[in-house]
């Protein structure tokens, strides 16, 4: 058995390791991009009391099935993890009224303006 890697092998192995490093730098960038929030997105104060149950603006209002958070570096939040925080958020509602897509802002993104329910 060799057990010696051909030069070949190890030219392979050394792309392989280079292009799997190049693809994670390009997702740490991209995490960098500003996100883009549909049109239909409104802007709100976000209480998780109790998941799926929320208060938005002061108002009684509950999360879709697989609803999705986001928090400021677009990564996945549970809502269990937010209970009780006061958040300011962009939120989309689906055609049944629940909250179905929530992004938490950052400093930048909480100084545009955007239409809050009921404008």
């Amino acid at each position: 058995m060799n057990r010696c890697l051909s030069l070949a092998t190890r030219r392979t192995a050394l792309a392989l390791a280079g292009a799997g490093l190049c693809a994670l730098t390009s997702l740490a960038q991209a995490q960098n991009a500003p996100r883009n929030f549909p049109a239909s997105a409104l802007r709100g104060t976000l209480v998780v009391t109790q998941p799926p149950v929320i208060s938005m603006d002061g108002k009684a209002a509950q999360l879709s099935p697989g609803a999705r958070i986001k928090g400021p570096d677009n990564l996945l939040v549970l809502s269990s993890a937010i209970v009780g925080k006061e958040l300011l958020v962009n939120y989309t509602v689906e055609p049944h009224g629940m909250v179905h897509d929530v992004w938490i802002l950052t400093e930048a993104e909480a100084a545009e303006k955007r239409k809050r329910a009921g404008q």
